[in-house]
């Protein structure tokens, strides 16, 4: 889907070794028991926003928590973890993380990969 493709792309920026530095000071917006909001991403408002906000609430409640999760530790480190995230079609839904580790060279960072079906496409159990 070009919408999720994209909202990845804004993800990826946000977390890029240039800008994550600013969104480490809004860490506080993905604490405990808050949602997985990306207006600090994507504008909301916008057909971005609502295509992501649609398919956010797609995902199962345990995938939202890992990801707000996620960005928050990685935004809790000092200095903060990049992130690079992905999304594939998929049957069902999946997530995959992998950590590499900093090293002496070179700092490490986080991906997250999110598989699922296209967002208007249903799944054949709910029909």
């Amino acid at each position: 889907m070009p919408a999720l493709q994209s909202v990845m792309g804004h993800l990826n920026h946000a977390f890029s070794k240039d800008e994550i530095g600013k969104l480490a000071d809004a860490r506080e917006s993905f604490a405990p028991g808050k949602g997985l909001d990306t207006s600090l991403f994507v504008k909301k408002g916008t057909p971005l926003h609502k295509a992501w906000t649609d398919y956010h609430g797609q995902l199962p409640a345990s995938f939202q928590e890992t990801l707000r999760s996620i960005i928050y530790h990685a935004l809790s480190t000092r200095p903060a973890t990049q992130i690079t995230f992905a999304w594939a079609p998929g049957y069902d839904y999946e997530l995959t993380m992998w950590h590499a580790p900093d090293t002496k060279q070179t700092k490490g960072g986080i991906t997250v990969l999110v598989k699922s079906r296209y967002p208007s496409d249903a799944h054949p159990l709910k029909k």
